[in-house]
């Protein structure tokens, strides 16, 4: 049976560029909180006053601190977690940290804020009503082709996190599998160099085949025809 647990999880979203997104709200509980757990220590460390308060929590430790957090947990603190940038669960370790509070009773809450997704997906153009996010396709060319090919049916619109060197490849593989559908790539998005693209997938192929593009990159794809 579950137990009431005093203590607190509280994800933070900052900002994916533009430092003024940052809200009052989420400044406070990164100031007030027992423990910050941080994807990015540096980049989280700037809105944290005491230092001593900020652990790393990220992919490849996240096995390491999750009876920390519990233990924190336990022992009634309020545990606040950032990611890197953007809302944390969303390709991240967060939901892990979730899953274990829910587990043991603690209270789970959250300062919505900044997400890379659901902005691509707005000034998209492409419809909203309906959409998956897949997050970063495998590296493998195998594993990636066949991921692609489970979402060749779905007519909501799809949203990828995609690497900068890996987009014209990515483009290619779409194309193939998806036929030739609107798309749209949105980068760098709130920071100074920011851009939105719009067209299709061979039209987006060709510009981005010719010039590799810079920054993180969300690209938004046209679902299937229903």
């Amino acid at each position: 049976m579950k137990q009431n647990y005093t203590g607190k999880l509280i994800l933070v979203a900052t900002p994916i560029g533009n430092l003024e997104d940052m809200s009052p709200r989420a400044l406070e509980v990164l100031s007030s909180a027992d423990v910050v757990m941080a994807e990015d220590t540096r980049r989280t460390g700037r809105f944290v006053p005491e230092k001593k308060r900020l652990y790393s929590c990220h992919d490849h430790n996240i096995q390491g601190r999750l009876p920390q957090i519990e233990q924190f947990l336990l022992q009634g603190a309020t545990v606040a977690m950032a990611s890197d940038a953007g809302t944390p669960g969303v390709s991240d370790p967060a939901y892990r940290a979730v899953g274990l509070a829910v587990e043991i009773g603690a209270e789970v809450t959250m300062i919505p804020g900044p997400s890379a997704v659901i902005m691509a997906l707005v000034v998209s153009g492409l419809p909203t009503d309906r959409f998956a996010f897949e997050g970063f396709l495998p590296f493998k060319k195998g594993r990636r082709r066949r991921r692609i090919e489970q979402m060749a049916g779905y007519t909501g619109t799809i949203v990828y996190y995609v690497g900068p060197h890996h987009l014209s490849s990515v483009l290619e593989v779409l194309l193939s599998i998806f036929g030739d559908r609107r798309c749209c790539v949105a980068r760098e998005l709130t920071k100074l160099h920011e851009e939105t693209v719009r067209g299709t997938l061979s039209g987006l192929l060709e510009v981005y085949t010719s010039s590799v593009p810079r920054g993180e990159i969300t690209l938004v794809v046209e679902g299937a025809s229903g």
